[in-house]
């Protein structure tokens, strides 16, 4: 992508506007974490959990980016999807999970975030990542490096590690696993694993501590949009699992492939499927 398409947008000036807006969302949901309103919890017709945390943290980041930018489409997982034949004619838009990872929620592990992405023709070309239980936010744009910003502290820059054979570390799902990814697991000789939920395991990917994360499950773009532009700007890659950078808004469906998240001087992970 051309660097001059990417600078018509203030991205810069837009980021501290949109850590913000991720913690007003995830001062929202901590509402209802710490008990201070109820939390009934449903099902989608994927089955998959719903809660009262979720509609009202979705309302808090839908309402605050229509504000900011009037003009930019936004998708969030909570909001209706509209079709791929409106969709297919935005080459610019917000994607956005209010609350990523609400069976962390649920489980009261604190292991849940709030995703936020900018989308320009089928690339993340900003993420800010809010962690409201620790107040961690992990945010980069395009061309600018990836931070991490600790309690409202000074922002550090982060990037990934090299990787060294010898001391592989990957990351792994509190909530999900599946044979594919205990098969490849396996194949790697000895490692350390670390379990965490959300978008957590990509973010300990652009931070350094691990290597690797595979997903070889169901996911979807709002789960990954923000944690690529972070990664990627990390100095690592998310890619599907013919090592292909993932690319958004591209078919009807807005489910994820397979996917890897690795560092830097990486290898090629395919080979272990």
């Amino acid at each position: 992508m051309m660097a001059a398409e990417i600078d018509r947008f203030p991205l810069q000036d837009w980021l501290p506007q949109l850590r913000m807006i991720a913690r007003e969302t995830g001062e929202e949901i901590l509402h209802y974490y710490n008990g201070e309103r109820d939390c009934e919890v449903t099902r989608k017709p994927d089955t998959t959990p719903l809660t009262e945390a979720d509609l009202a943290a979705n309302g808090v980041v839908v309402e605050s980016l229509e504000l900011l930018t009037p003009d930019i489409p936004v998708l969030s997982e909570e909001s209706e999807i509209p079709p791929f034949e409106v969709r297919q004619g935005w080459d610019t838009y917000w994607l956005v999970d209010p609350l990523d990872g609400t069976v962390e929620f649920i489980h009261r592990n604190g292991e849940f975030t709030v995703n936020i992405a900018l989308i320009h023709h089928q690339c993340p070309i900003l993420g800010v990542i809010y962690a409201p239980v620790d107040d961690v936010v992990y945010f980069a744009s395009a061309g600018h490096g990836a931070y991490k910003q600790v309690a409202g502290g000074r922002s550090e820059a982060i990037t990934c590690r090299r990787l060294n054979p010898e001391q592989l570390t990957i990351a792994s799902s509190r909530s999900y696993s599946s044979p594919q990814v205990q098969a490849l697991i396996s194949k790697l000789g000895e490692h350390e694993l670390i379990i965490k939920g959300s978008s957590l395991k990509s973010c300990l990917v652009a931070e350094g501590r691990a290597d690797l994360y595979a997903r070889l499950g169901p996911t979807s773009e709002w789960d990954t949009a923000a944690a690529q532009c972070i990664v990627e700007e990390a100095g690592g890659q998310i890619t599907d699992t013919q090592m292909q950078p993932l690319r958004y808004n591209t078919k009807d469906s807005l489910l994820n492939p397979h996917f890897f998240v690795f560092g830097r001087e990486s290898r090629d992970w395919s080979r272990y499927l």
